[in-house]
């Protein structure tokens, strides 16, 4: 594991395309183990994955900042920075694919490419608005985040077919941080709708859904296709929210369609 910049824990392999992994809520870096793995090819020059800890997940500092997702985006351009790479393909799933729509707003000329899997180009409603404060407050009070298991946070993320992998997800849950948890909630709440971020692209993009997702209803995949149509939509039959653990090889395709889209 390396560390760029010195705030960031990042993971990586290869030496090809760079492609800049961001993972869920509220996991780590770790969930991309299959993909650290895999994508790079076997002879590594396929890919180079990155796979960066966000603010107060795994390895890295919170910080001090207020809650913004815009942070993590700057996070993620600085460490581009560190790493001597001027433009990647960007790619995330869940809370990082909204960290992947602030860096295309904010940093669109160090875009090669776009994934986004399991997420939503839409604002949050009222009503998410107010369960995410309502867990961020929670978790802080308690100085625990015992609430996410409680509630069944791993098993409400997965597809009927991959409850297996819910003592994996419950172990990165319960290794999140309280305050991380709460930045991050407060900080998913206070995101603009990026729709037009999407229409504005001049990128290769890619859009993958799991048709099991509980969280993240098809709807919204094809809402982001509509908003840029010649994004590729990948619908993982059998899968639920998140898609990169449960179905790798499926996963993996799609990202290796989008890299050559961009090499092409």
């Amino acid at each position: 594991m390396t560390q760029l910049p010195s705030a960031v824990s990042v993971r990586e392999s290869g030496t090809g395309t760079p492609l800049v992994l961001l993972h869920a809520f509220p996991l780590n870096a770790s969930m991309w183990s299959a993909q650290l793995d895999t994508l790079p090819g076997r002879t590594g020059h396929e890919a180079r994955v990155i796979a960066p800890d966000q603010r107060g997940f795994g390895g890295t500092a919170l910080g001090t900042d207020e809650p913004s997702l815009d942070a993590v985006a700057d996070d993620l351009a600085l460490l581009l920075d560190a790493a001597g790479i001027d433009r990647a393909v960007v790619g995330g799933l869940s809370m990082g694919g909204y960290v992947a729509l602030a860096f295309a707003r904010r940093h669109p000329d160090r875009l090669a490419g776009l994934l986004l899997a399991n997420t939503r180009a839409t604002a949050d409603t009222a009503a998410a608005r107010a369960n995410r404060e309502r867990i961020a407050a929670a978790v802080l009070a308690r100085d625990s985040v015992r609430l996410l298991l409680d509630e069944k946070t791993a098993a409400g993320q997965l597809g009927p077919a991959s409850l297996h992998l819910v003592d994996r997800v419950q172990g990165m849950i319960a290794a999140a941080p309280p305050a991380a948890v709460a930045w991050a909630q407060r900080a998913m709440a206070a995101r603009p709708d990026g729709l037009d971020v999407l229409a504005g692209l001049r990128v290769p993009a890619a859009v993958v859904a799991g048709e099991e997702d509980g969280l993240v209803p098809l709807a919204e995949a094809e809402l982001m296709v509509r908003a840029r149509p010649d994004a590729e939509l990948t619908v993982l039959p059998g899968v639920g929210h998140l898609s990169a653990l449960e179905a790798p090889e499926a996963f993996d395709a799609a990202v290796r369609r989008l890299l050559e889209r961009v090499a092409g």
